[in-house]
């Protein structure tokens, strides 16, 4: 590029004025444009709005698509039944290579989700893969409403109650339910 000098002749601008430009036409990146795993999160917002797991919606937080908010209604025939439980999700740059980080932010009595509301699942440690999807992970934190993980506990108390009186359990996370999440 060049810009006119005091003697009637173009002077090339300093490099630094190039933001983004290699040398040819075809090598301007727009500042807007949306990279690989973003293009990939896209589509899966698409696909979750057309398609929805039961009791479950999510969406960006605002305009960053990286960030979103999730709800899961706690399921019924579930100590969590009829609970509205709040999640944040936080997508990784190089998602779907890495998994999702998600968060409750509804408080919860649950032997996979810490007292910060971190999860503690296989879908999103040991058994992630490129090839899940924020559906897929919805469905499988859903599914821990109906059947915890009690052996990879985020809170091996919890598990323990769990194991040893199903029944005093559920009266506790029925009793958090009605306080923290209707």
């Amino acid at each position: 590029m060049m810009t006119p000098g005091g003697s009637g002749r173009l002077k090339p601008l300093p490099m630094a004025m190039y933001a983004g430009y290699s040398g040819t036409a075809s090598s301007w990146v727009a500042k807007t444009s949306v990279s690989a795993s973003g293009k990939r999160i896209q589509r899966e917002m698409a696909e979750l709005n057309v398609d929805p797991p039961p009791d479950c919606s999510a969406g960006p937080k605002g305009d960053n698509l990286y960030h979103w908010i999730a709800t899961i209604i706690g399921p019924s025939g579930t100590p969590y039944e009829g609970g509205i439980f709040f999640l944040d999700i936080i997508f990784p740059s190089d998602y779907p290579f890495k998994p999702p980080k998600l968060v409750f932010k509804t408080r919860i009595y649950h032997c996979n989700v810490d007292a910060a509301g971190n999860l503690s699942v296989e879908i999103l440690r040991d058994s992630w893969s490129p090839a899940l999807t924020i559906t897929k992970v919805l469905q499988a934190i859903r599914s821990i409403f109906f059947k915890p993980e009690p052996y990879s506990p985020a809170l091996p108390v919890i598990a323990r109650l769990y194991l040893t009186d199903t029944e005093k359990h559920d009266e506790v996370a029925r009793e958090w339910t009605l306080r923290f999440a209707k």
